[in-house]
């Protein structure tokens, strides 16, 4: 039976298997915008896009806009549109959870936008995705932690009914880390924003994976939030069905459990290593952990 360490070793691995041998990286083609490259498309998905030569044109071992399509509108207008078509089709089933949500598409987070995509559509561009996770969690005057999880709605579109962290959300267009942080927590977990501002940044946790629905690179902006030891999260929008308070070692224990969504279990892991739960010289693989933490997208 596989220890906790080497489970914890295998959710990193299947959480950047788009960087393993045997992925689809060797047969996709780059998607670029404005000469810079945005993301991945896999072969299935570039083959539908050919049936759309006013919009994409393949060059090489590239997919990109046609010549006409050189603004920031009139690319978002005229992606829009074929993935209009495409879910109409039920193309992709990624396009079932369609999110009316837009996200910025950008070589780097520092760059500017280049158009805005649909959230659900994202993943068969293989366009970088972001977010906003945030830890909740005590210390007791001994110096013991206990920390706040959620457990996500039956209705989620994603991992439903799974353990998350106690407030996260996705980073959409326009839109600041600590703003869609504050909103997060008060909509989520009902955390008052005077309180959720005292959230602290503490880094980014990014991997890369791959699925039936396509390409996944994602980087997770991280708050650690120490709260009041009588504060208690409430059910807020729905999203979230119940939050639990557990000591920080029975949380190091379902982290590996097929209880956790594996990016808020990645969060977790960030947290264990940084406030020490985990260690060098206990850990044999703390040096994978932290390197399968922290890929460049």
């Amino acid at each position: 039976m596989a220890s906790w360490s080497e489970k914890m070793l295998q959710l990193l691995r299947r959480m950047n298997n788009f960087h393993l041998p045997g992925s689809s990286l060797e047969s996709c083609l780059r998607f670029e915008v404005a000469g810079e490259q945005v993301g991945w498309i896999p072969p299935k998905v570039a083959s539908i896009l050919g049936r759309f030569p006013a919009v994409f044109r393949p060059y090489g071992s590239a997919i990109t806009f046609c010549s006409g399509l050189d603004t920031f509108e009139s690319r978002s207008v005229a992606v829009d549109e074929v993935l209009l078509e495409l879910r109409r089709e039920a193309s992709f089933t990624c396009l079932i959870g369609w999110r009316d949500e837009q996200y910025a598409v950008m070589p780097r987070y520092c760059d500017a936008p280049l158009m805005y995509m649909e959230r659900a559509a994202t993943s068969l561009f293989g366009v970088k995705r972001y977010g906003v996770h945030v830890n909740g969690y005590t210390r007791d005057s001994s110096g013991n932690l206990n920390m706040w999880l959620a457990r996500r709605s039956l209705t989620k579109q994603t991992y439903p009914g799974r353990l998350d962290n106690m407030a996260a959300g996705g980073l959409a267009a326009g839109c600041s880390v600590r703003h869609t942080m504050v909103k997060e927590c008060e909509e989520e977990a009902c955390i008052p924003p005077g309180l959720a501002d005292q959230a602290r940044p503490v880094g980014t946790v990014s991997y890369t994976y791959e699925d039936d629905e396509g390409i996944f690179p994602e980087c997770q902006f991280v708050f650690d939030l120490e709260l009041p030891l009588n504060f208690q999260p409430h059910i807020g929008d729905g999203e979230v069905q119940a939050f639990y308070y557990y000591p920080i070692e029975k949380v190091k224990d379902l982290l590996v459990s097929e209880e956790f969504k594996p990016n808020c279990a990645m969060v977790v892991l960030d947290f264990l290593i940084r406030h020490a739960i985990i260690e060098p010289d206990s850990e044999p693989y703390y040096h994978e952990f932290v390197a399968g933490l922290h890929r460049s997208l």
